[in-house]
């Protein structure tokens, strides 16, 4: 396995959301006002289930990935690799998931789009079988 070398502080163990994780991500926020924005750092094998960021207007998520190897994958559509120096779009409505991959640790900054009636929904966990598959 590549030595992991992050260019953000990891910060502490993501309990507020673990619940929607399997295997441990860290969570360290970066910024709070106005544009929030996140370092998230997923253990090997780490992901997190299936959600989609709602919005009446505006929203979504961005993904810049800042170290290890990842994977990110869109509701009907083929899981797409992730290393440093990848940008993910995410619109607001589509279903998804991102996270490590399974021999190593990943990073990504998480910034959420602001936006009008924004949530999170929260949804079933990868399928097992279809995470393993991945190279």
């Amino acid at each position: 396995m590549a030595e992991f070398h992050d260019l953000f502080p990891r910060g502490g163990e993501n309990s507020a959301f673990a619940q929607y994780f399997i295997g441990r991500s860290y969570l360290n926020m970066l910024t709070t006002g106005g544009v929030a924005v996140a370092n998230v750092t997923f253990e090997p094998g780490c992901r997190n289930n299936w959600h989609i960021h709602h919005a009446k207007q505006g929203g979504g998520q961005l993904l810049l990935c800042t170290a290890g190897r990842g994977w990110y994958q869109e509701w009907g559509k083929a899981a797409r690799e992730l290393r440093p120096g990848d940008v993910v779009e995410i619109l607001p409505e589509v279903k998804h998931w991102h996270g490590a991959a399974k021999d190593g640790w990943f990073s990504h900054l998480a910034i959420e789009v602001p936006g009008e009636g924004t949530a999170n929904e929260w949804l079933e966990p990868v399928d097992d079988a279809q995470y393993d598959a991945l190279a």
